[in-house]
């Protein structure tokens, strides 16, 4: 599909939904921006999921965000269990703001839902010359370290930095595989790589299904279980959001709101080395590029490369939408 006739009948179904008008344009840009990206976890599969939730009433189509001001640097953003697109993209813009006129901002986002990928968020900063760490909790996939139960979310990390060129952008999960790319081969009958989640036995399983009910395998064992339980504790327990397990998944829970927290840092870099840190950033590239290549390695990517790669190849193409999501599209867009 075009994008354009994509984007028009994504805005037509979050304006029907009772979004606001830019709203509804922030919520379609990032939808596309993730299948663009080829992260088709967190795309138009979860279209439905967003439209279901503000059909139940837990998630707030019309809310009062609230920004309070901590200091000149901090703030906290009450997001009125919006979608979390829109609270996140709230949260990154106040964090910048504040760095721009400190040197470094920190916000925390409270009441909020899945924002997608922390990449959006990320590449705002980056653009305006500044570093950023980007932290979000999630609902259980992940068990922790020695235990046999799913607990933690596949809580990602993302931290980003300029580069005069393409932004150095790393944003992983501290699982093997998203928690969306799972739910997405769930929908289309489809199987997941052996050796990124469990059954509900212990049992490593190609079945999303069975993965769904079981856990996902942290990266690095207990090393990653450790980084799942520290995201839990900076965008969960610091922002006064849900943690330790209690986040309600977006697919299955409609009891109430996901309160879901994030958190962001943003640093100026110009803080402690001035005007020198991107000559210094090209310089460390630059050493680690020209190291011998390993065999099969024609070179070395420092992070956000690969991705920028693939957003540039699919930007000026369409977008495939497999018939099951396409048949939800129309079925949301058909809605009076």
């Amino acid at each position: 599909m075009k994008k354009k006739l994509l984007k028009t009948i994504l805005n037509q179904i979050f304006l029907k939904h009772k979004l606001s008008k830019n709203h509804s344009e922030i919520c379609s840009n990032y939808l596309i921006k993730a299948e663009v990206l080829e992260a088709k976890g967190h795309g138009l599969a979860r279209l439905k999921m967003y439209c279901d939730r503000i059909k139940a009433k837990v998630i707030n189509p019309k809310p009062k965000i609230k920004i309070k001001k901590i200091s000149n640097s901090v703030s906290c953003v009450n997001a009125d269990n919006s979608i979390g697109f829109v609270a996140a993209d709230i949260g990154i813009k106040q964090a910048i703001k504040n760095a721009k006129k400190t040197g470094i901002g920190l916000v925390g986002v409270k009441n909020s839902g899945h924002y997608g990928l922390s990449t959006f968020y990320a590449e705002q900063a980056v653009k305006k010359n500044l570093m950023v760490f980007c932290f979000t909790n999630g609902p259980p996939a992940v068990a922790p370290h020695g235990s046999k139960k799913s607990l933690f979310g596949t809580n990602p990390i993302c931290f980003g930095a300029p580069t005069g060129k393409i932004p150095f952008i790393l944003d992983t999960s501290t699982s093997m595989i998203n928690r969306g790319a799972i739910r997405r081969a769930s929908k289309l009958g489809q199987k997941i790589p052996y050796g990124v989640a469990l059954d509900r036995n212990g049992t490593i399983t190609t079945d999303p299904n069975k993965a769904l009910k079981g856990s996902q395998i942290p990266i690095s064992t207990f090393r990653g279980s450790g980084l799942a339980w520290m995201v839990d504790i900076l965008s969960g327990v610091l922002t006064g959001s849900s943690h330790s397990g209690k986040t309600k998944d977006p697919f299955d829970d409609f009891t109430g709101p996901q309160n879901m927290g994030h958190l962001f840092i943003t640093i100026n870099p110009k803080i402690f080395i001035g005007g020198n840190f991107l000559k210094e950033m090209k310089i460390n590239v630059s050493r680690i590029k020209r190291l011998p290549k390993a065999k099969g390695f024609a070179s070395i990517l420092y992070p956000g490369e690969r991705k920028n790669k693939t957003y540039r190849k699919n930007l000026n193409k369409d977008i495939f939408i497999p018939s099951k999501i396409l048949k939800e599209i129309n079925y949301l867009n058909a809605i009076k």
